[in-house]
């Protein structure tokens, strides 16, 4: 339910922004890891191949993005942030980052802790279990 409710207000944030929570999910990608094949992309986000192209098409003409071909292998495409992508994704930040300090605005600073330390080990747990599930 928490998930949801942080979900919601993200799309809702995003209304501010001339974006789409699936452009949204490709830009945070590709703040992770710099730059990306639209396969690479599709992968990530779960998307077919064609549907990730339809999506950086978009994202291109509205100056989120760019492709570039690759310097050793002409036939391969990695696709960039431009500065506006990376300015809508740190500003989204922020105010996702804002949203949740109103929330816990009246935690005590053990409450923090607590919940900061039980979000690690959460997290800790999800990535053994992948790990547990990919290696079968």
């Amino acid at each position: 339910m928490i998930a949801g409710h942080i979900k919601q207000k993200g799309r809702e944030i995003l209304n501010d922004f001339s974006i789409t929570p699936p452009q949204f999910i490709a830009l945070q990608w590709l703040f992770e890891e710099n730059e990306m094949t639209i396969g690479d992309l599709s992968n990530k986000m779960y998307l077919a191949y064609s549907t990730t192209t339809d999506l950086i098409d978009r994202m291109e003409k509205n100056g989120l993005v760019k492709r570039v071909r690759d310097s050793n292998d002409r036939r391969v495409v990695r696709i960039q942030k431009l500065d506006k992508g990376y300015e809508i994704i740190q500003e989204v930040i922020k105010r996702r980052q804002k949203y949740l300090e109103q929330l816990t605005g009246t935690f005590s600073d053990g409450d923090i802790n607590n919940l900061q330390e039980c979000l690690h080990l959460l997290y800790d747990e999800m990535n053994k279990h992948d790990e547990n599930q990919t290696s079968k």
